[in-house]
């Protein structure tokens, strides 16, 4: 499998991963609420594991453009339980949240990946929670918060303003003394960015690799899609879903946030067996 180098010591050196979504709120943008109940969401969660995520990312606020606010206390009673019920199951479990008390919560519950759309800026103890727990942290870059992120973003050259942030947070992570071994870093596809700013990201997604860590992808069922096709609902989106994602792996990137588990894994599959690595010792039958 063509992997961009990073380094021998990183934690997710040498392959590439697929991480499953679970949302454990009612106003995702992607399902609508269909995993707002705890049962719901934990047997969603194994259903993408048998599916063939590697890891699972459970978020208990939307991040959506516009999304209110959550409560750390609702946000926490919403994700404790679905990790809970998912521990074991699979090696990693990634919370997704801004809030330090929610990462500590999440992390006791049997987390052990922290994914932060605000690259660890939100909550001045993020960063603590992080290197006392030395687990991996998903570096996401957003300009501004949910709620108005999308009025008017702007950039002197995006591909530049990114790289500069994605920059100056993992230098604020080692001064903190995080592993650079444990650090991932997520351009932020739709945080932020008109369709202009994601197309010329994506088409210039190589840059990324400069840091020397592994590049997150998520381009899942997002609204760019529906600009670029018939305005179709996120649920329609899987096409477009799959085409970007396959993209980010022919230019090396890393790591892939996805809705759709089971497409996503047959078509890497796919791709990979054209571009010369399948290794299967028998050829399964026709």
């Amino acid at each position: 499998m063509m992997v961009h180098k990073v380094s021998e010591n990183h934690v997710f050196n040498g392959r590439n991963y697929i991480m499953g979504v679970v949302n454990v709120t009612p106003d995702s943008f992607s399902d609508g609420g269909k995993f707002f109940n705890i049962n719901n969401a934990i047997e969603h969660g194994v259903k993408l594991i048998s599916e063939g995520a590697d890891i699972l990312d459970i978020g208990g606020e939307s991040t959506r453009p516009g999304a209110e606010v959550v409560d750390i206390k609702e946000e926490i009673s919403r994700i404790v339980p679905v990790i809970e019920g998912l521990r074991g199951r699979v090696r990693w479990i990634s919370v997704d949240t801004r809030n330090a008390q929610t990462m500590e919560a999440a992390l006791k519950a049997g987390a052990n990946i922290i994914n932060d759309i605000s690259a660890l800026s939100c909550d001045s103890r993020s960063v603590d929670v992080a290197s006392e727990a030395q687990v991996p942290v998903f570096l996401m870059h957003s300009q501004g918060i949910p709620q108005t992120m999308q009025n008017n973003p702007s950039y002197n050259n995006v591909i530049e303003d990114v790289c500069n942030y994605l920059h100056e947070r993992i230098k604020f992570c080692e001064t903190h003394r995080l592993d650079p071994n444990l650090l991932v870093v997520d351009p932020g596809i739709g945080f932020g960015k008109t369709l202009e700013h994601n197309l010329l990201i994506l088409r210039n997604i190589k840059e990324f690799h400069k840091f020397g860590v592994p590049i997150l992808l998520g381009t899942s069922r997002k609204s760019f899609i529906a600009k670029l096709s018939k305005g179709e609902p996120a649920h329609e989106r899987l096409s477009g879903s799959l085409s970007s994602a396959l993209w980010g792996l022919s230019q090396g990137v890393q790591m892939f946030r996805v809705h759709d588990v089971k497409e996503t894994r047959q078509a890497f599959d796919v791709f990979e067996a054209i571009r010369g690595n399948y290794s299967e010792s028998e050829e399964s039958e026709l």
